[in-house]
C-alpha cells in the first residue's frame, strides 16, 4: 500500500483597502501565494479552497485569483461571511485544504494586514 499523506486545513485573512476588482485579486493573490510559501506546498497539493468576504466586498470573486495562480483544476467557492455588527470590514478569508505530510500543529496559517488582529494567536 502506498504512503498515506494527511489532509491538513489552513487558515488565512487579508484586509483590502477599498473594494475594487483589481485590488481584490492583487490582494487574494498575495494572500494565496503566502498560504503556500509558509507552508512549502506546491498548487498540486491543494484539494480545495473556500473563500468567504465581508458583505462589503462584492467587486469580484477571490476564486479568480486562485484561477490565475493556476489552480484551474482545484475545487474553489465563494460565499459571504456572516454580517456581525463591529466586525471588521473588507475581509477576503480562506480555508484552504491540502495533502500535507506534517501534524496539525506544525501546519502555519497566514493572516495580513488589518485581518492579523483576527487571530494573532495564530498569525504568521
Amino acid at each position: 500500500m502506498g504512503c498515506e499523506v494527511a489532509v491538513r486545513a489552513i487558515r488565512g485573512a487579508i484586509q483590502l483597502d477599498v473594494d475594487e476588482r483589481e485590488h481584490l485579486l492583487a490582494s487574494t493573490r498575495e494572500l494565496v501565494t503566502a498560504v503556500l510559501e509558509a507552508n512549502d506546498l506546491s498548487t498540486d497539493e491543494m484539494i480545495s479552497i473556500i473563500f468567504t468576504v465581508t458583505a462589503d466586498l462584492h467587486s469580484e470573486f477571490p476564486a479568480v485569483a486562485a484561477r490565475e495562480l493556476g489552480m484551474g483544476d482545484v475545487p474553489l467557492i465563494c460565499t459571504t461571511e456572516i454580517d456581525v455588527p463591529g466586525s471588521l470590514p473588507r475581509v477576503v478569508r480562506l480555508m484552504a485544504h491540502a495533502e500535507m505530510d506534517v501534524p496539525r500543529s506544525e501546519v502555519k496559517h497566514v493572516y495580513l494586514r488589518g485581518a492579523k488582529a483576527l487571530r494573532r494567536d495564530i498569525a504568521q
